[in-house]
């Protein structure tokens, strides 16, 4: 270990029923017995849970929304930089990654490291790119479409590809199940207007949702991956427990694409197994996602892992991680004092 003393700034510490990953990446690196934490919250929103969990968080900065601008988002950084002397910053929201992977080279002349995929690798998971993804891989996808009007969405009604039910997804998040066109337009309109366009058509797999959380050094190495299926999803359809598998057909799959794309960072590999026991790849999301304390849980840190490949560290790969262990997401009403939501609403910081 080059520094066993590191300062890391981290965001995505909403805790709702779409929660971050923040801070379940903050729990893992709070165990990590190879370096001690700084951990400087990253919060977009004043009333983000994060900010006020100090026993995780040590001080925390109100950043811009990498919507206005990627230069908003640098010189804010700079600003918290020059306080906090920053080593790491692990952003943890699909829409924050491209900016900072812009910014990646400008933070790194600072002496701020990141470990974050290539903006090839970026672009070419998206949504509306994977029926070319899994060609260019060799897995097996969803055939999907990128639209931006009612129009296209009608004339779907005659693609013997894509029929109802049929899935409508936003590009960064949301997903829902349309069952007829009525249903389709409902749900274009509402994750065009959080998200904006395009809104990504895609086929319905039938089949059982399973997943698996890994990490890519950059390579073609896996450092670590871990399969798990829902055990509770809520109506976002994201998993609110879930059991660690023994199944190394995904290990397989992680693996095989880690190696093919040379993945570089944390990645979560959302899957259909269907009734035949074929494994469709539905989406990829380019970071660790808000289960992987189950990971840790299991036996391999993987935001420890990457905070040692961010700083230049040789990490061995995990060879094995517990089977059957399960998380059970609660949440519960933490009290606040009104002075430290004042702080942070009026001076940007806490």
């Amino acid at each position: 270990m080059k520094n066993n003393k590191l300062t890391i700034a981290i965001s995505g510490l909403n805790n709702v029923d779409s929660p971050g990953p923040g801070i379940p990446v903050i729990r893992g690196i709070r165990e990590s017995k190879l370096f001690e934490s700084r951990i400087i919250g990253l919060a977009y929103e004043n009333l983000e849970p994060g900010p006020y969990m100090h026993e995780f968080v040590d001080k925390t900065y109100k950043v811009p929304y990498p919507s206005e601008g990627v230069e908003q988002v640098m010189e804010r950084i700079e600003y918290i930089h020059e306080l906090e002397s920053v080593d790491v910053i692990i952003p943890n929201f699909d829409s924050e990654i491209y900016a900072f992977i812009r910014l990646a080279d400008r933070l790194n002349r600072m002496g701020i490291r990141t470990f974050l995929p290539t903006l090839k690798q970026f672009e070419e998971r998206h949504k509306s790119n994977l029926p070319q993804f899994g060609k260019t891989h060799g897995v097996k996808v969803p055939q999907s479409v990128a639209v931006t009007s009612f129009e296209e969405i009608e004339d779907l009604k005659r693609d013997e590809k894509i029929g109802f039910p049929l899935m409508v997804k936003g590009k960064f998040y949301d997903a829902y199940k349309a069952q007829n066109l009525e249903q389709a337009f409902i749900y274009f309109n509402r994750i065009s207007a959080r998200w904006g366009l395009p809104v990504v058509i895609q086929e319905f797999i039938k089949g059982t949702e399973v997943n698996v959380v890994a990490l890519g050094d950059g390579n073609g190495q896996t450092i670590g991956a871990v399969p798990m299926r829902k055990q509770y999803i809520t109506d976002k359809g994201k998993a609110w427990g879930g059991i660690t598998l023994d199944e190394p057909s995904m290990l397989d799959f992680a693996r095989h694409l880690i190696s093919s794309t040379k993945w570089r960072g944390g990645i979560e590999l959302e899957l259909i197994r269907t009734p035949d026991n074929e494994l469709y790849m539905i989406e990829i999301n380019p970071r660790l996602p808000a289960w992987v304390y189950l990971a840790v849980a299991a036996g391999q840190n993987l935001p420890e892992a990457m905070v040692l490949l961010a700083t230049g560290n040789d990490v061995l790969p995990f060879t094995d991680y517990e089977i059957g262990k399960m998380f059970i997401r609660y949440s519960f009403d933490m009290i606040c004092d009104l002075s430290e939501f004042e702080k942070l609403s009026t001076l940007g910081e806490l």
